[in-house]
Order: structure tokens, then C-alpha cells, then sequence
């Protein structure tokens, strides 16, 4: 006789574990953040040393680490839904961090790029699993403030690089940030294997009200073709890549902007940029998901309007950040799209987690990564690198600022698209006769 299944564990029982869970995510999403911007933050010293381009730069930071970074991410999302997110998570944490320390050993541009490749690799089942753990730690209405303080991490991470990769490597060589922080971070997977529980996944249907059809996971091939056959989902995630461009084409390069064409030191940006990033980054994303939580409950429009509108708001500050001829008037210029540029990030990942079935919850976030950073990844940085190669072959000695230039259209074309989605999100509930509250 074969034993009866027992029932999931109510939401509630799992409380008392809820905020320790979201900490460590919070803080391995941090160590994932900083073992990828670590190149960038140190790009000028390994410009010196392993002598590459701005265009080969951009690769490097760019399509080189997207290529793996966002495809490998689709199969461990298949895989994280059938079996223990947390053990793929933990994997993903040592694997990634054992490559950050191999970069810090390259002594050619072939093999910094292998390294970085293999980071891709291993932080492809970092972000996914966390989206989906958090969902099923906390309900509908807490979502977007939880998943808000986690998305935390990529400022965090970036502040704490920047102050900590740039001290280090004013103070002994660039290579030493790659080993500490390899090290840091396979300390941090084992904790997670042997400390955070596995949430068992919500039994509820999708955000606008319908049940889901599906109470097991679908097949591989056709849990990809549910998300991109859903124009709400698909239009999401190239709205997100769109602000995502943005995002990584200045953060990859602002570093070595601020040091060889605004004057900065090493001593300078582990200071005053670190400030910058944390503050502004990490402040703009905890008020975004706390106006998705109080808006989205409204109307889920909101999850479009408030991204589209931080877009619009942030472009002439970028343009000064970009036009000051002093690096402390820059900052200041900068300190406004550092706060708004991330806006969009907690509120499209918690539309696509409220949206889709708690059974594809991870393969969904992996799909949204997917198209969101091969944009805004892989061809961010590689753009804003290239074009800074054709000014600088074209004669303009700081050649950087130009192309910081030839990026601020993607502002305006992320703020339309944002606004398709919203107008999209508006017929949906109107379709599923869900109205907007007061």
C-alpha cells in the first residue's frame, strides 16, 4: 500500500525561518555581485597590466560572460524547480566563487576571459532559485518589500567591491580582491547548504485570480514556450533588458570613467563611488519595492509606471554626470540615476513571480534573466566599450563621454516600453474582470 502524501506545509509555518532565509540570500546575492563587478571596479589597474582595449573590456564584462551567464541559467531553472533550489544555490555560490579566484591568477586577456566565462557559469543558478525561495517564504502584498531588500544585493555588492576591491588594490596588487573574495564566497555556499531550508512552494494560482491547470511541473520545452507565448511576460523582460542596457553599459565603465577621465584615484573611488552605489543604488531599490507593494495592490499597472517614469526622471541627470568636467560635480550628477536606474528591477521580477504557476517559479525567473541580461549584459557594456574604441579612433581624447552620450537614448526607449507594458497589464485585468482599487 503506498503511502499517502502528505500536504505542504502551510506559508506560516515557515516564518519563524523566513527572514534568516532572506539574509543569506541577500548576502549571497552581494558576494555574486561583487565577484562580478570586481572586473570593472579594477579595470584601469588590469588595463595596465594585461593591456586591453575598452572594446575588449566591454566583452569581457559583457557578451562574454552573458553567453553563459543567461543561457545556462534556463536548464538550472528546469532542474532548481524538480529538486532542492537550496542545494543548486549553494552548488551555483561555490562554483562562481571558485572562478572569481582563478581571475585573479590570468596573466593574459585568453585567460581572464576562460575565468570570467566560468563565473557566467556558476552565477547562472544564483539569482533564479532566490526568486523563487523568496516568493514561497512570503505571501502576495510582502513579496515586492522582500524581494525588494534582495535585490539589495547588486548595490551592496557594488559598494562594498568598490570600497574593498579599490583599497586592496591600492594598497598591495589588483589580483588579491579575486582571492578574497573566491574564498569569502565558498565559505558563504556551505552555509547556505547547511543552514537555510528549503520553503515548500505555495499551493495558489496566479496573480490575477486563475488557478493554474498544471499542479506538476510541465516539460522543459513547453514551460519555455508558456512564458514566451504570454505577451505580458515577454514584453516585461525586454522592457527590463531595455533598462538593464542602461544599467550595466554605465556601471561596467563608470569606474575607469571617473579615474582616467574625471581624475579619480583608486583612494577616491573606494570612498566617494562606494558611498554613491551603496546609498543610492541600495535606497532606490528598497523604495521601489515598497511603491510596488502599495501601488501594485492597486492596480498592476503600477509595476510599468513606476519604472517608466523613474527612467524619464533619471536621463538629464545622466547627461550631467556625463557633461561635468570635475569628478566631484560628477557624482553629485551621478548620485540621481544611481537611485532611479533599478527601479524597474523589484518590480518586474515581482510581476513574473506573481504571474506565473509556483511550480515554473524558477524556470520563469531564469527566462526572465535570460532576455534581461543578455540586454542589459552582454550588450550594455560591449556597446558603450565599442563606442568608446570608434571616438577614441576617431580622434577624441576623453572618448568615454560620447559614448556615455550615444547611450542616453535607451532611457527614453526603456520608458516607452515600460509604458506599452503598463497600457498591456491595464487590458489584462480589464480582460480577467479584475478592477483597479482605491
Amino acid at each position: 500500500m503506498s503511502e499517502t502524501p502528505r500536504p505542504a506545509r502551510p506559508i506560516a509555518t515557515t516564518r519563524g525561518h523566513a527572514g534568516f532565509a532572506l539574509g543569506m540570500l541577500c548576502f549571497v546575492y552581494v558576494i555574486n555581485f561583487l565577484d562580478r563587478q570586481l572586473v570593472s571596479i579594477l579595470a584601469k589597474p588590469i588595463q595596465d597590466s594585461l593591456h586591453v582595449t575598452d572594446g575588449q573590456l566591454g566583452k569581457i564584462t559583457g557578451l562574454y560572460f552573458a553567453l553563459f551567464y543567461c543561457f545556462i541559467a534556463i536548464p538550472v531553472g528546469w532542474l532548481a524547480d524538480r529538486t532542492s533550489r537550496i542545494k543548486v544555490l549553494a552548488v551555483a555560490c561555490g562554483l562562481w566563487s571558485g572562478a572569481t579566484a582563478a581571475c585573479g591568477l590570468a596573466s593574459n586577456y585568453g585567460q581572464l576571459v576562460a575565468a570570467r566565462m566560468l563565473v557566467g557559469v556558476g552565477e547562472a543558478g544564483g539569482v533564479p532559485p532566490s526568486y523563487a525561495i523568496i516568493s514561497d517564504y512570503y505571501p502576495r502584498g510582502k513579496r515586492g518589500t522582500a524581494l525588494g531588500i534582495f535585490n539589495l544585493g547588486p548595490p551592496l555588492g557594488s559598494a562594498i567591491g568598490v570600497a574593498f576591491g579599490a583599497s586592496l588594490a591600492a594598497a598591495f596588487d589588483w589580483r588579491l580582491p579575486f582571492y578574497v573574495v573566491g574564498a569569502v564566497g565558498i565559505v558563504t555556499a556551505l552555509a547556505v547548504h547547511l543552514f537555510v531550508q528549503e520553503p515548500p512552494r505555495e499551493v495558489v494560482g496566479a496573480a490575477d485570480g486563475r488557478t493554474s491547470e498544471m499542479q506538476e511541473p510541465a516539460g522543459f520545452l513547453k514551460m519555455i514556450a508558456g512564458f514566451f507565448s504570454d505577451p505580458v511576460l515577454a514584453l516585461a523582460s525586454v522592457a527590463s533588458g531595455s533598462a538593464n542596457f542602461i544599467t550595466y553599459g554605465l556601471s561596467n565603465f563608470a569606474t575607469l570613467f571617473l579615474m582616467r577621465e574625471k581624475g579619480m584615484t583608486l583612494e577616491d573611488v573606494a570612498l566617494y563611488y562606494s558611498l554613491v552605489l551603496g546609498l543610492g543604488m541600495g535606497g532606490g531599490i528598497f523604495v521601489s519595492g515598497r511603491l510596488i507593494d502599495k501601488f501594485g495592490s492597486r492596480s498592476r499597472a503600477a509595476y510599468a509606471m513606476v519604472p517608466a517614469y523613474s527612467l524619464l526622471l533619471a536621463l538629464p541627470f545622466f547627461l550631467g554626470f556625463a557633461w561635468a568636467a570635475d569628478w566631484r560635480v560628477a557624482m553629485c550628477f551621478l548620485a540621481v540615476p544611481t537611485f532611479l536606474n533599478s527601479f524597474f528591477l523589484p518590480a518586474t521580477v515581482t510581476l513574473v513571480q506573481e504571474r506565473v504557476h509556483p511550480h515554473r517559479r524558477v524556470i520563469s525567473g531564469a527566462l526572465l534573466l535570460l532576455v534581461m541580461n543578455f540586454i542589459g549584459v552582454g550588450l550594455g557594456p560591449t556597446y558603450v566599450g565599442w563606442a568608446s574604441d570608434h571616438f577614441r579612433a576617431g580622434g577624441a581624447v576623453s572618448s568615454l563621454q560620447p559614448a556615455f552620450y550615444a547611450l542616453a537614448p535607451m532611457y527614453v526607449i526603456g520608458a516607452l516600453l515600460f509604458f506599452l507594458l503598463a497600457r498591456m497589464l491595464r487590458r489584462s485585468d480589464k480582460a480577467s474582470g479584475v478592477e483597479p482599487r482605491n
